[in-house]
């Protein structure tokens, strides 16, 4: 297997992975990360499915990105911001018509296996090297316009902040 199919496969399956956790961690009940907090508290209050909202979010996302720090896109972008959300929907959305009863092992197994799968899926994207998630690359955009005085970990830390109160 050559090295570029092999990272593409990485890529691809690590959103797989990413999507599974969003969707384990809206099911478990305990907490989902900032940015899907945002989507989802804004699709549920524009009565929208959440997938497509978090699409349209990372497209205009991704302009931004486009015209300022370009080097972050690429084809695990585009992949990313449109499988993750809708995989998360179709999980939650199979879990509903399944109608499992969720009891509180469940949802703790859940929690469990979304962080698994969260730290694993990452590890996968990351390692394929295929671009950056829009929201991801909001933090490289607070520190180039700031020129450096806010450096990436504290802009990851504001913008993740941020998108958490406007989700809540």
């Amino acid at each position: 297997m050559s090295l570029k199919m092999k990272k593409f496969c990485y890529m691809v399956f690590g959103i797989l992975l990413i999507g599974v956790c969003v969707a384990l961690f809206r099911m478990s009940g305990f907490g989902v990360d900032p940015f899907t907090c945002m989507n989802l508290g804004i699709s549920m209050f524009i009565h929208m499915g959440f997938g497509t909202w978090q699409l349209i979010v990372n497209a205009v996302l991704l302009v931004l990105v486009f015209f300022t720090v370009r080097h972050c896109i690429g084809l695990g972008t585009v992949v990313n911001m449109v499988c993750v959300g809708y995989i998360s929907d179709f999980l939650c959305w199979v879990m509903d018509v399944i109608h499992l009863e969720m009891g509180w092992p469940l949802k703790i197994l859940m929690l469990f296996l979304g962080l698994l799968f969260a730290s694993s899926g990452v590890a996968f994207y990351m390692v394929a090297e295929m671009g950056i998630a829009p929201y991801d690359s909001m933090a490289f955009i607070i520190e180039k316009f700031t020129k450096g005085k806010i450096p990436f970990q504290y802009g990851r830390v504001c913008s993740d902040v941020v998108v958490m109160l406007v989700g809540v």
